[in-house]
């Protein structure tokens, strides 16, 4: 029996948009460096008027829009995010109060990169279990609000943005061949902490603090920990890596996608590559980046689609999908 299936995707951006050519005036950088580096061209920068949940809730009525389905049907919203509007409420139930579709379930995800996966696999498991029939699967960042302006290391790597997709319980009767979520894998490993995180919060410092990265480190963990969750997901559900129609991976780097398909032996071809056009937008770049796909035709149905990300904690997963 197959999973939950998407029947719509959606996705929103910051009106703004920042060049590499804008950043080098502001650090010491340029075009090629970003370029040469990350496959990063540009970024959509939030305005004050734009926060994680105006993005998040653009997103989501695109989503209802695409799959022809009312508000009022959803009865769960999991919204992935490292950056809500506020320490609590849930920035989902902002979503779901500007739904109109209150009373149901709705909290948020924090896995960060990995964030949406993680929403993902926690909705496809409770509509399994008849919590709900249909949800709002959200992944949704505002991430320029905790970057450090002037550390060019990670300044030129982030945007903002958000994606959604409407996700709706398995029917009873599923095979194989039917759409649907066909396998799912999470890890995480808090040992790695130092390598990626935020050096604030309300516990700690009592401020929102600014991101933290070591470049080099996390390349090397993200190429052997996307490769190995792959092949984990694969195995699972008995499909190659030749069958795969499409990969659709967390926009962080793109030297990090390249080497991860050479690793697999999967053609550059099959894996949609967005970074150039968002920056790493965090918990919204695979949805953001399926939207894409999905909309401009390559995602048709029947495709086998996997998905795969790695964040801060570090957090990585993949889910394979038939369209």
């Amino acid at each position: 029996m197959t999973g939950s299936r998407i029947i719509g995707t959606g996705s929103a951006l910051p009106r703004r948009i920042v060049t590499n050519a804008e950043l080098a005036q502001k650090v010491d950088t340029s075009d090629e460096w970003i370029t040469a580096r990350t496959g990063i061209r540009q970024r959509h920068i939030a305005e004050p008027d734009e926060t994680t949940s105006t993005l998040a809730i653009a997103a989501a009525r695109a989503a209802l829009a695409d799959a022809g389905v009312e508000a009022s049907s959803i009865g769960l919203i999991v919204l992935a995010t490292a950056t809500p509007d506020n320490t609590f409420p849930a920035t989902a139930t902002k979503v779901q109060a500007a739904l109109g579709c209150n009373g149901g379930i709705a909290f948020d995800v924090a896995a960060v990169c990995s964030g949406f996966l993680y929403a993902l696999a926690t909705a496809d498991s409770l509509l399994r279990t008849g919590m709900a029939k249909r949800a709002l699967v959200i992944g949704a960042e505002t991430f320029s609000r905790i970057l450090d302006w002037e550390d060019r290391t990670t300044c030129v790597l982030f945007g903002d943005g958000a994606g959604a997709v409407v996700l709706e319980a398995p029917l009873a009767e599923t095979d194989a061949g039917s759409p649907g979520i066909l396998g799912t894998r999470l890890h995480a490993d808090g040992d790695q902490h130092d390598l990626l995180y935020v050096d604030g919060g309300p516990s700690s410092t009592q401020t929102v603090g600014h991101v933290r990265m070591r470049g080099p480190e996390v390349f090397r963990h993200a190429v052997v920990n996307l490769a190995d969750v792959l092949r984990e997901v694969l195995e699972d559900t008995g499909v190659t890596a030749d069958q795969l129609d499409w990969v659709v991976p967390h926009q962080a780097n793109a030297r990090i996608l390249d080497a991860t398909a050479r690793k697999l032996g999967i053609s550059p071809d099959k894996v949609v590559v967005t970074v150039q056009d968002h920056a790493n937008t965090s918990a919204a770049s695979v949805p953001l980046a399926l939207d894409t796909a999905r909309k401009d035709g390559r995602i048709k149905p029947g495709d086998l689609v996997m998905l795969e990300a790695m964040g801060g904690g570090f957090t990585w997963g993949a889910v394979l999908l038939r369209w």
